[in-house]
């Protein structure tokens, strides 16, 4: 993992909201100093271990296993409460029917089209889209799927997966986010040493709304 320095003018000027996108992107690119400072300061802004459980949980759907395991790790040792988590009960149709509700309020009128596409090459990805992704993970409480969004953004931003981020992008503003919220999820990633990084993002970005092409 990382082990630079911390930019701190950059840390002090990090809004409340700022913070649990830009720890799902630190913990992505397992930037371990980086993680650890974020999440020292969000617990002095007063951020709750719930929606930083379910975010960093989420993680594991775009960086895997390993990764969601160390970084939800590293939670703990400054949320030592997460045992006291409620645990979600499995019911596969609940996450089936919830799943197909969430993944329609992502594409829109896009959704047949990307089933359709997905099961062209992979029946599999396409029946877990839905059930793992947007059923089982996505659709848990303690989180917004706007703020899901959001953290999508940062991730498939810091990860460069730029087909994933134009959706997750107009997955945002179907959620009700802003441009100028997105735009500061994308930017505030400069905090991470790599304004490489942003500038993908924003490129991203700008392509999805000179095309519209979803919503």
């Amino acid at each position: 993992m990382s082990s630079k320095k911390i930019n701190n003018t950059h840390l002090e000027k990090l809004g409340k909201n700022d913070f649990i996108p830009l720890i799902c992107a630190a913990a992505a690119l397992r930037k371990e100093n980086h993680l650890k400072a974020l999440l020292e300061k969000s617990k002095l802004h007063g951020i709750k271990e719930k929606p930083l459980y379910e975010s960093l949980l989420q993680n594991y759907l775009f960086t895997g296993y390993p990764s969601a395991m160390i970084s939800l790790k590293i939670l703990k040792e400054y949320y030592p409460k997460l045992e006291n988590l409620l645990h979600e009960s499995w019911d596969l149709n609940k996450y089936r029917a919830r799943g197909t509700k969430n993944c329609k309020k992502i594409y829109g009128r896009k959704f047949d089209k990307l089933i359709s596409n997905i099961k062209s090459f992979s029946p599999e990805l396409s029946d877990w889209l839905l059930l793992e992704g947007y059923g089982k993970v996505m659709g848990r409480k303690g989180l917004s799927l706007k703020q899901r969004e959001l953290n999508n953004v940062s991730v498939l931003t810091a990860l460069k997966f730029e087909d994933q981020l134009y959706s997750h992008i107009n997955g945002a503003f179907r959620t009700n986010s802003s441009k100028q919220q997105i735009e500061r999820v994308i930017n505030n990633l400069d905090f991470l040493d790599d304004k490489k990084i942003s500038k993908f993002g924003m490129k991203v970005l700008k392509t999805y709304l000179q095309q519209k092409s979803f919503v």
